[in-house]
C-alpha cells in the first residue's frame, strides 16, 4: 500500500512559518546611476588581485579546495591564530547563518540591536529561532545594558554589530567587556566586524583581542567592504576551535569559490594599500557627514535619521534621489548613504539639495 495522499491547497511541504520571514531587500541598482545604496567599495580590486582572478579563468571546470587551506593559512597568519581557529564562508552573512544553525534550535532566541543589519531577523527565523530586537539608544548606538537584560533562558546567540549597520555608530571596548561579563558562558556572542577596517577611533572592541579570554565569543569579518571584493563573496570567522569546527560542520560544501580563495590572500597582503584606501573613504565620509549633518560614523556610510529629513519620509527621499540618478538606501528610521568617490558624493550632495529644496 502506498503512502496516504493528503489534500493541499497550494505547494506541498513548504513550512507554514515562511510567511513570517521577510525577504532580504538588496540595495537598488539602475544603469548609469550613482550607486550609494549597498555599502560597496567605489574602488576596484587591486591589480594583483585582478591578476590572481584572471589566472584561474581557465580552471573554472575544477572544484575549489573545499577546506580553503591556503586562505585559512593566510588568515591565520594575519590574525596570529592557528588555522583551526578560522572558518571561511561565502561572505560574513553566510558564516552568521552557519553560526545560527550551529547554536540555535527551533524556539531558541537570537538577541540583537534594532535597527541593525537587515539579515539578522531573516537568518534567525530561517532556522526556526526567534529574533529578539532591542532598540538602539537615543544616540543610534547599541544599548548594551538593555541587550544584556534581554538575555533569557531561551537565548542561544547574541549579535553585536560594530560599527553598526546602518547607523555607523560604535561602542567602546570598555562597554563591550562590561557587557560580556553579564552574558552567560552558555550563550554565544558574535561580534560582527564587517566594517571594522573603516573604524579609525581606536576605542572599539576587538574580537581578536578578546576571544582567548571569552571562549563563547566569535568574530565575523568580510572581504566585501574595505577590501573591495563584494562580487566574490568571501568572509571569515574566528574563535575557539569548538566554534570553528561547528561552523565547518554546517557549511555548504565548496562554498568559497576558487576565485575568492585566490583573490582574498592577495588582498590581505596589501595592508598598506588597504590603509590608503580606507583613509580616502574616511576623508570623504567626514566631508559627507559635515555637509549632510549626518550621525558620526566609523563605517563606509553615513546615516540620516528620519527626524532630520522631515517633512519628507526616508522612502520619499530615496525615490526622489533615484529620479535624479542617485541611489541610496531608505529604512523606516532613516536613510543610509554609502560613501563613494568624490565625484559620486558631489552628485549626491547636489541631488539632495535639489530634493530638499523642492520639498
Amino acid at each position: 500500500m502506498g503512502r496516504p495522499s493528503r489534500h493541499v491547497d497550494s505547494i506541498v511541504m513548504l513550512r507554514e512559518d515562511l510567511d513570517a520571514i521577510p525577504a532580504y531587500v538588496p540595495g537598488a541598482h539602475l544603469p548609469e546611476a550613482v550607486a550609494l545604496s549597498s555599502n560597496e567599495s567605489p574602488l576596484p580590486p587591486l591589480p594583483a588581485v585582478r591578476d590572481a582572478i584572471a589566472g584561474l579563468a581557465g580552471a573554472a571546470n575544477r572544484y575549489p579546495d573545499m577546506g580553503a587551506a591556503d586562505l585559512k593559512a593566510a588568515l591565520g597568519r594575519h590574525l596570529d591564530l592557528p588555522a583551526a581557529r578560522v572558518a571561511v564562508g561565502c561572505g560574513s552573512s553566510a558564516l552568521l547563518h552557519q553560526l545560527i544553525q550551529a547554536t540555535c534550535r527551533p524556539g531558541d532566541e537570537v538577541v540583537f540591536a534594532w535597527r541593525s543589519f537587515e539579515a539578522y531577523p531573516i537568518l534567525a527565523r530561517a532556522v526556526g529561532a526567534r529574533p529578539v530586537e532591542v532598540p538602539l539608544d537615543g544616540e543610534h548606538r547599541h544599548d548594551l545594558p538593555a541587550m544584556a537584560d534581554a538575555i533569557g533562558e531561551d537565548t542561544s546567540l547574541v549579535i553585536v554589530c560594530n560599527p553598526n549597520n546602518p547607523t555607523g555608530t560604535t561602542i567602546s571596548a570598555h562597554e563591550f567587556e562590561d557587557f560580556l561579563a553579564r552574558v552567560p558562558e552558555s550563550v554565544t556572542v558574535a561580534l560582527d566586524e564587517a566594517y571594522a577596517e573603516f573604524d579609525l577611533s581606536d576605542a572599539s572592541p576587538s574580537a581578536r583581542r578578546l576571544i582567548d579570554s571569552h571562549p563563547n565569543l566569535v568574530g565575523l569579518r568580510t572581504f566585501s567592504k574595505a577590501y573591495g571584493l563584494a562580487g566574490l563573496r568571501v568572509g571569515y570567522a574566528f574563535g575557539s576551535e569548538e566554534i570553528v569546527a561547528a561552523l565547518d560542520k554546517v557549511a555548504i560544501p565548496f562554498g568559497v569559490n576558487a576565485l575568492a580563495q585566490a583573490a582574498a590572500p592577495m588582498a590581505l597582503a596589501e595592508q598598506d594599500e588597504l590603509r590608503d584606501r580606507v583613509s580616502l573613504i574616511a576623508a570623504e565620509r567626514e566631508r559627507l557627514a559635515a555637509e549632510l549633518g549626518a550621525v558620526a560614523s566609523q563605517a563606509n556610510f553615513v546615516w540620516l535619521p528620519a527626524s532630520d529629513l522631515a517633512p519628507l519620509e526616508p522612502a520619499e527621499i530615496a525615490e526622489r534621489l533615484a529620479g535624479r540618478g542617485v541611489l541610496v538606501r531608505a529604512f523606516p528610521e532613516g536613510v543610509r548613504v554609502t560613501v563613494g568617490t568624490r565625484e559620486e558624493n558631489d552628485a549626491l550632495l547636489s541631488a539632495l539639495r535639489a530634493v530638499r529644496g523642492g520639498a
